[in-house]
């Protein structure tokens, strides 16, 4: 397994109609690094938005899809995803607020 530092596991929001909607419950959906553990997901949103507390964390590995073009076939990157569940007295986390 990778030395993964806090900063380097959460790579980027995601931000969809689904995840938006499940953000009332105050739950966040981030794709993170293909080799995080669910302990380091959880220690990542703690220390890089302050006041929050992590209640749980739900992962999806997701295998990439198969893409041609013309007689060339390849396969994208595959992914991991994460639905983190804050608890009910953290504060909101700031990049979604504007949204």
């Amino acid at each position: 397994m990778a030395d993964l530092k806090y900063y380097d596991v959460i790579l980027k929001p995601i931000v969809t109609e689904k995840s938006m909607g499940s953000m009332a419950d105050k739950k966040y959906t981030f794709s993170v690094h293909p080799e995080a553990t669910k302990n380091q997901i959880r220690e990542a949103v703690e220390k890089m938005f302050a006041g929050t507390k992590v209640v749980s964390v739900n992962t999806m590995n997701l295998d990439g899809k198969n893409r041609r073009r013309g007689n060339t076939v390849g396969k994208t990157s595959k992914m991991k995803k994460a639905v983190v569940q804050l608890s009910a007295d953290s504060k909101e986390i700031e990049i979604f607020s504007g949204l």
